[in-house]
């Protein structure tokens, strides 16, 4: 093809799309004849391109592939550029430029990776840097209204889980004092209260990134946004520690006998999300990002990983939690299953009653980070209820944390033998029998 990239022009209801291919992909071929297909299809007609639980739509049913020669391209530094022609779109949505990934699930999915959008008054401009099967998902989208009650909610619920997080820190640090020759206990006590001060740091963060990122200079906003990801890491960094620290005491049933175990465990809690953090910052992923309805008005301005380095945001905090959430639910498991075999056995004190050991179950839950769970169900949808319940649940774990320690740890203040350092104490006696 000597004579370079053009315009190929599709006519599909009275309404013209265009593609644009980069100059970059013929002068690599420059040397080659090669066929170039653009292919038009219909998924209603031939059944295909429907993923598993979709809850956008394609726009007219329409998916556009593109193929140059018989080799699979991609990272192309000047992406190929796909207008997708319509209308005004309805009340509610908002469009997505997304690929065909066969990989994805069993039978495929839509993936935007690599894919940046450009609404317009006529029609989405798709930027993707690969070729492939390309179409716009029509998504339904929040209202104004609900969207803003969601940013309420999230402010208020920071500054409640901010006072519970002081109070819990407080109560941490006035048991570690009375009981100091309790070593289990002050180790057990001195993770909840770095698991607390990172959530406190995150609310707080919040709520610093939600006041001045809107108008901020460049170099502020990305100190917000490094920040903000710094303590979201040091959450579920100390969430898996905590589950590290039940692995150690319930499943290999050993005292903690490290030479400063907790010194260590800060080191790895609050330095590694340090150098994630570095190596993010260092790559140019912080910036200023946006919270918009389907109507495209702007409803928050944050800082935060921007959206040509969303890589980043899927492996340090998707990829990162995911391994993190699998681990701690196992972890769950094998805790509460054993647990119940010692109160069968009589292990532990006799006073517990039904409520209080699933009062200790909801905390662990909580302690390990299952509501934070909930952010893989709001991912791509527009459910109110499911956000709310999302937004609620996050801004009151600080407060199921406090609850929990106090039920668990107050009431035996005097013995100290409601802990789990008894339960330790007695199965190392029983196992060593």
């Amino acid at each position: 093809l000597p004579q370079g990239p053009r315009m190929l022009n599709t006519m599909e209801k009275g309404k013209a799309g265009k593609i644009q291919l980069p100059r970059e992909l013929f002068r690599s071929l420059s040397s080659q004849r090669v066929r170039v297909v653009v292919m038009v299809l219909n998924t209603q007609q031939l059944g295909m391109f429907k993923e598993a639980n979709q809850t956008g739509q394609v726009l007219d049913d329409t998916v556009v592939g593109i193929m140059v020669g018989k080799t699979s391209i991609s990272g192309l530094q000047d992406p190929v550029r796909l207008t997708f022609a319509h209308g005004q779109l309805p009340h509610g949505i908002t469009p997505q430029c997304v690929f065909w990934d066969p990989s994805k699930g069993q039978a495929g999915g839509w993936r935007n990776t690599g894919c940046v959008m450009q609404p317009g008054d006529k029609g989405t401009v798709c930027s993707c840097d690969h070729l492939t099967f390309f179409t716009l998902l029509l998504n339904p989208a929040l209202d104004r209204s609900t969207a803003k009650g969601l940013m309420a909610v999230a402010t208020v619920g920071c500054w409640v889980a901010m006072v519970f997080s002081i109070f819990t820190i407080t109560f941490c640090i006035f048991l570690r004092c009375r009981f100091r020759s309790e070593e289990t206990l002050r180790i057990n006590l001195g993770l909840h209260m770095n698991l607390v001060g990172s959530l406190l740091l995150l609310n707080l963060a919040f709520l610093l990134n939600s006041r001045l990122s809107h108008g901020s200079q460049a170099g502020t906003c990305k100190v917000l946004a490094g920040l903000t990801h710094y303590c979201l890491l040091c959450c579920f960094t100390w969430m898996a520690l905590e589950g590290c620290h039940l692995y150690l005491l319930f499943v290999k049933v050993l005292g903690i006998y490290i030479r400063h175990y907790l010194a260590k465990l800060c080191l790895v809690g609050w330095g590694f999300p340090a150098l994630v953090v570095g190596v993010a910052g260092a790559i140019g992923s912080y910036g200023p990002h946006r919270i918009q309805t389907g109507e495209h008005q702007v409803i928050a301005h944050l800082c935060w990983i921007t959206s040509k380095h969303v890589l980043v945001h899927y492996i340090t905090n998707c990829g990162y939690f995911g391994l993190i959430f699998l681990f701690n639910m196992a972890i769950f498991g094998v805790v509460t299953w054993k647990s119940c075999y010692l109160q069968g056995m009589g292990a532990a004190q006799g006073g517990h009653k039904a409520w209080k050991v699933a009062l200790v179950a909801v905390g662990l839950f909580c302690l390990l980070g299952a509501t934070w769970a909930l952010a893989f169900l709001t991912y791509s949808t527009s459910s109110a209820p499911i956000l709310y319940l999302f937004t609620i649940l996050n801004s009151l774990q600080g407060i199921f944390i406090f609850i929990w320690l106090v039920a668990l740890y107050y009431p035996k203040t005097k013995e100290a033998t409601g802990s789990l350092s008894h339960i330790i104490r007695h199965d190392k006696t029983t196992m060593a029998s």
